[in-house]
C-alpha cells in the first residue's frame, strides 16, 4: 500500500492548524525524549575534557529536539497503523488533531534546525552523528525495517542507543570504546524491553500488520530471544567497571540488576499461558525501565562525585 493510500484510511476532515501546543508536544514523544536527554547527558558527563556550560545546554537541547523530530516523522509515517492500535489510537494524527502534512513539516523543520545548530555551535562531528541518528530512526527503522522484518526492533534499536555517543561526541569531537559500551547497553536492552511489551500487545500488532517477533515467529521463539538477549545484556551492563571508568560499587549494582533482569526474563520464558504469562511480561517490561535508568544514574552519580572531589 502506497503512502497516499495509507493516509486515505485516516480521518478525512482535518482542519489544518487546529492542533494545540500539547498536540505538537505529543508528536515529539516526550517520554522517549526524556530517555534520550538523560542518556545523552550521561555521555557528556563521562566524556573526558571540559565543555562550557552554555555549549553543554545547547548540545542537550539539540539532541532532544532531534529526538523529538524523529518521533514526529515516525508518527507521520505510521499514522495509519497508529489508528488501529489501542495504545496509539489517541496520538495527534489518528485523532485528527494534526494533519500528516503539518506533522511532516514540523519533523523536517526540527530535524534541520537541530542538526545545523549542533554543528555550528558545538561541533560538526556531533551534528553529523545527530543527522545520521534521525535518518536511521525515521527512514531505516520506521520506513523500512518496522514493516518488513521481525528483527525490526533489533536493528532499529540502534537509533535509541546513539544519544550517549552523541553526547560524548559533543564534548570530545569523536567517539571511543567507552561511549560504544554505553551504546551497547541500550542496544542490547532494547529487544527484551520491547518484546516483553509486544508479547502482551500481540493482537495490536497483528491488526496493524506489523511483523513483530511474536506475530511472525511466535511467542515461544520470542521468549527464547528475550532470555538470550537478557543473558547477554547482564555482563555488558557491568562492562564500565571492567573497563575502569566505573567503581566496584557500580559493578556490584549493575551485576545485581543484571541478575534480576535475567530472573524476570526466565520467568517470562517459563510462564507461557494465561494471566501469569501476562503478569510476567508486564513485570519484565516495567523492571527494564528501572534497570536502564539505574545503570545510567549510577554512572552519572559517580561522574559527579569524581568531579566534586577533583
Amino acid at each position: 500500500m502506497s503512502l497516499a493510500d495509507r493516509q486515505d484510511t485516516l480521518p478525512a476532515a482535518w482542519e489544518g492548524g487546529m492542533g494545540s501546543a500539547g498536540d505538537y508536544i505529543a508528536l515529539l514523544k516526550p517520554r522517549v525524549m526524556s530517555l534520550v536527554i538523560f542518556t545523552a547527558f550521561v555521555g557528556m558527563m563521562l566524556a573526558p575534557g571540559n565543555v562550557h556550560p552554555v555549549i553543554a545546554v545547547v548540545a542537550i537541547l539539540c539532541i532532544a529536539v532531534g529526538a523529538g523530530a524523529s518521533g514526529a516523522l515516525n508518527m507521520w509515517y505510521d499514522a495509519d497503523i497508529d489508528r488501529v492500535m489501542s495504545r496509539t489510537a489517541k496520538r495527534p494524527i489518528p485523532a485528527g488533531k494534526v494533519t500528516p502534512d503539518e506533522a511532516l513539516a514540523f519533523g523536517i523543520t526540527l530535524s534541520i534546525g537541530s542538526v545545523l545548530t549542533l554543528g555550528l555551535l558545538v561541533n560538526w562531528f556531533a551534528g553529523a552523528f545527530l543527522a545520521f541518528t534521525i535518518f536511521f530512526y525515521a527512514v531505516v527503522y520506521t520506513m523500512w525495517l518496522k514493516r518488513s522484518t521481525p528483527q525490526n526492533i533489533v536493528i532499529g534499536g540502534a537509533a535509541g542507543a546513539f544519544p550517549p555517543m552523541i553526547g560524548w561526541a559533543a564534548v570530545t569531537g569523536n567517539v571511543s570504546l567507552e561511549s560504544f559500551v554505553l551504546f551497547l547497553i541500550i542496544f542490547m536492552w532494547t529487544p527484551p524491553h520491547f518484546w516483553a511489551l509486544a508479547l502482551f500487545k500481540k493482537g495490536d500488532y497483528e491488526t496493524a500488520g506489523v511483523p513483530m517477533m511474536p506475530v511472525m515467529a511466535g511467542e515461544t521463539v520470542t521468549r527464547h530471544n528475550i532470555l538470550a538477549y537478557s543473558i547477554l545484556l547482564a555482563p555488558i551492563g557491568v562492562a564500565p567497571y571492567f573497563l575502569g571508568y566505573a567503581s566496584i560499587a557500580y559493578g556490584m549494582m549493575a551485576g545485581a540488576l543484571g541478575l534480576a533482569f535475567v530472573a524476570l526474563a526466565y520467568d517470562v520464558w517459563r510462564k507461557r499461558e494465561g494471566d501469569v504469562a501476562r503478569v510476567a511480561c508486564v513485570r519484565l517490561f516495567k523492571f527494564s525501565l528501572y534497570y536502564l535508568f539505574l545503570l545510567f544514574a549510577g554512572l552519572l552519580a559517580e561522574s559527579l562525585v569524581k568531579g566534586f572531589v577533583a
